[in-house]
């Protein structure tokens, strides 16, 4: 306890002496190691003194926008004496020009751009020179850019190739070019446009693309009474600041022959009636030869009748009862045969006709081929041509209603030709002088 009490005894006594210590250091004057410098002066700024001894111009603005009508005076200044110093350009534009003294001028005359030598939002970079004409050394090289722009505005315009009506017929194809006509701001997306829904259609989307649209041979309608169709084509052009310029193109679309659908359809109606010929020639190879066999077998009878008639006189001649009695009876056994031969073999009058009615049908069927062939796959009276065969066979159909129509059988096309040109069969059915 008595420790405790004499160490703060001690602390007590170094805080007393030290806090003495401290007032007196406070109350000592210090010297002022500043000197004696005027209170205006201290305001004043810092002068530094420095040799610019590098060559540069000193007030060339990097980048220059001049309008088209107005003109450029520039005087370029460097930080040397400008007597021995030579300013020169490189890949100026027409019309840009420097002098010796370094004053940059230009005048945007119209027709530089009317011409084409210059263009408005283009920017042109010019290479800038200044050297010493002592010291080859001491140069400088820089550049600037320069832009052109104009406050009249020239509208851009959409330009196809073709006239804005157009005639074309159906099966054709429209094929054009959709050009643009530059302005202030070239047109950059293009949409077209229809007045009527259309497959096989290519669009465009952008200048200088083909419009192409194959016309289908169903585009024009059956009960259309015009016989031709129109069709709206717009094609809108726009740009940057969606700024718009359509052209119109007015498609007269024209009736006009599916010449591949139509040659189909004809050689379908040939072979239909080539077809019916052939069962036509084997219904009359039929019908002939049941008139061939009646014509036979009365003209057996004929000879058999003759044959007793003849026999009966000549028995008769003869002057033996028995044989006299014979001659007697035998004519009337020839007369006897005529019932009988039309009884069992009647004359066939409508096998007859029908035979030839089926002849004569046929030669004007081949006839009606013949006469209606074609020239060529884009024959212009194809669809006449069809329609009178159609027409031919329909009537000769309609006037052998009664006619059976049977198959061809096993027999082949050169054998019913065969048979059907046989002289021995035409004879029968030629008309003679007598």
């Amino acid at each position: 306890m008595d420790i405790i009490r004499k160490l703060v005894f001690i602390l007590f006594v170094l805080l007393i002496y030290c806090v003495h210590t401290f007032a007196q250091h406070d109350t000592i004057p210090k010297p002022d190691t500043l000197p004696n410098i005027p209170k205006d002066s201290l305001l004043m700024p810092l002068k530094l003194i420095v040799e610019d001894s590098m060559l540069r111009i000193t007030n060339l603005n990097p980048y220059i926008t001049l309008h088209v009508d107005s003109t450029l005076s520039v005087k370029l200044d460097i930080n040397k004496e400008p007597q021995n110093y030579y300013w020169f350009l490189r890949n100026a534009p027409v019309g840009l020009k420097i002098n010796k003294d370094g004053i940059l001028t230009f005048k945007a005359d119209r027709s530089y751009f009317l011409s084409g030598r210059l263009k408005y939002d283009n920017e042109y970079k010019v290479s800038l020179g200044v050297q010493n004409l002592k010291n080859a050394k001491e140069k400088v090289d820089t550049f600037f850019t320069l832009v052109f722009y104009s406050t009249e505005i020239l509208p851009s315009r959409v330009k196809p190739t073709i006239s804005n009506i157009l005639y074309v017929d159906e099966g054709d194809t429209v094929n054009f070019k959709v050009q643009c006509e530059a302005g202030s701001f070239p047109i950059e997306n293009i949409s077209t446009t229809t007045n009527i829904t259309l497959k096989n259609l290519q669009s465009v989307k952008k200048c200088d693309d083909n419009f192409v649209w194959a016309i289908p041979f169903d585009f024009i309608k059956d009960g259309d009474t015009a016989k031709q169709r129109a069709l709206v084509v717009n094609f809108i052009g726009s740009n940057k600041f969606f700024t718009r310029d359509t052209a119109t193109v007015r498609i007269i679309v024209r009736d006009a022959l599916n010449f591949p659908q139509r040659y189909i359809e004809y050689n379908r109606t040939v072979k239909d009636i080539k077809y019916y010929i052939l069962q036509l020639k084997f219904s009359f190879k039929e019908l002939d030869k049941k008139v061939r066999k009646t014509k036979n077998l009365r003209t057996g009878f004929d000879l058999a009748s003759g044959t007793s008639a003849l026999g009966g006189t000549v028995a008769s001649s003869v002057t033996s009862n028995k044989t006299n009695t014979i001659g007697k009876i035998l004519p009337s056994v020839g007369v006897a045969l005529v019932p009988v031969k039309e009884a069992v073999s009647p004359v066939k009058s409508y096998e007859q006709n029908s035979a030839s009615l089926v002849r004569t049908s046929i030669r004007r069927l081949e006839y009606a081929i013949s006469d209606n062939s074609l020239t060529g796959e884009k024959d212009a009276d194809v669809l006449a041509k069809s329609k009178k065969l159609k027409d031919e066979l329909k009537s000769i159909q309609v006037q052998l209603i009664d006619v059976p129509n049977i198959d061809t059988g096993n027999l082949s096309e050169e054998e019913l030709n065969n048979y059907f040109n046989n002289p021995r069969v035409n004879k029968k059915y030629k008309v003679t002088k007598n």
